[in-house]
């Protein structure tokens, strides 16, 4: 049986993903990051997102893999996103299809100067 994990920007399935479809697999994961492209992104940000998934996926080797510890790694990684926005690294796409402040109001800078 297929196991997966959703937050809002977060999407971690027991799968791999071949020809565009995603065939259920008993040992490996596939992560996919802000899938509604609501956050702009560069490299080095997904970079981060990806090293802490690896991160966290090695600290459960030997466990049972469960729904639960699934939510668990999507909860995580959820939070560093949250981080990497409030941090200026990442922002929110303003050109999406849906704007949705799900993790605060974008920063606005308040010295305006005139």
């Amino acid at each position: 049986m297929q196991l997966k994990s959703t937050t809002r920007h977060i999407r971690i399935y027991t799968a791999i993903l071949e020809d565009n479809e995603l065939v259920p697999s008993n040992d490996l994961l596939t992560l996919d990051i802000d899938p509604d492209n609501e956050l702009n992104w560069n490299d080095e940000s997904v970079k981060q997102v990806q090293a802490k998934f690896d991160q966290l996926v090695d600290a459960y080797e030997g466990e049972d893999l469960t729904e639960y510890n699934l939510r668990r790694i999507g909860s995580e990684l959820e939070h560093l996103v949250r981080s990497l926005l409030q941090k200026g690294q990442i922002s929110y796409n303003l050109n999406g299809r849906a704007v949705n402040y799900s993790m605060g109001l974008p920063q606005v800078d308040s010295k305006v100067h005139l």
